[in-house]
């Protein structure tokens, strides 16, 4: 009877054993598969730090608060270059309105070039839309004509024209070159590869009357009521005409 309880006793035992090494095997199992995905979740969160570095250094502030323009203290401005004085960079660029739209086209009128973010910016678009809406206020001010230059395919252009339903031509820019040749790109939200909310008046005589870059640091502005564009630009050409 001895003999055969510890029979069973060591059948017991030896029935255990390999529930233990089994347990031991899952538990290293798991940590082999969490290793990886610890490894793995550590390289994503290094990239995306690395990337949030790239980013914030093409976001470098262009010119600080204090040195901030504009009639409303909500919707500073900055003056880039070229600016008031200046002669505006000539350009050609294909138009919504069909064919292209020079620069040289509106010589003898005052223009206001707006350089927007463009298909992905919805205030932009409600910006010229409230412009358009206003257009009498601005051929107050002597403005004729407003052109906008955005980075965007014109095919996209022409149809985001219609849904807005607006008559201003839109210009292409696909490789920016006219917009980085008034600096324009500089005041946007992403890294120099867009616009910012930039406008420039140019003069019958092709010198830059009056400026106002709204989209850069630290507000980013995008939209700003139309009454505070006004103002703005009253304000200053009435400083450009007089010299100070």
């Amino acid at each position: 009877m001895s003999s055969s309880t510890s029979d069973k006793t060591g059948s017991r035992r030896g029935a255990r054993r390999p529930a233990q090494r089994s347990g031991r095997s899952s538990a290293l199992a798991r940590r082999r598969r969490i290793a990886p995905a610890v490894w793995i979740g550590a390289a994503v969160v290094a990239g995306l730090v690395v990337l949030a570095v790239i980013f914030n250094a093409n976001q470098a502030p262009v010119q600080t608060a204090a040195g901030a323009s504009g009639t409303d203290p909500r919707y500073p401005y900055v003056v880039g270059e070229p600016g008031v004085g200046a002669t505006a960079p000539g350009f050609e660029l294909p138009s919504t309105g069909g064919g292209t739209v020079a620069l040289d086209d509106y010589q003898g009128q005052s223009v206001l070039l707006y350089f927007q973010e463009g298909l992905m910016c919805q205030p932009c678009w409600d910006q010229l839309r409230d412009v358009e809406q206003r257009w009498d206020d601005f051929a107050a001010l002597g403005v004729d004509s407003i052109v906008s230059v955005t980075g965007d395919p014109l095919d996209a252009l022409g149809q985001k024209v219609e849904i807005e339903g607006l008559e201003t031509p839109l210009l292409s820019d696909r490789d920016l070159a006219v917009s980085r040749s008034y600096d324009a790109n500089r005041y946007g939200m992403m890294g120099g590869s867009h616009n910012g909310h930039s406008f420039v008046l140019v003069g019958p005589d092709g010198e830059i009357r009056w400026r106002a870059d709204y989209g850069g640091p630290p507000e980013y502005t995008m939209y700003l009521p139309v009454d505070t564009l006004l103002a703005d630009l009253e304000a200053g050409t009435a400083t450009e005409g007089t010299g100070a």
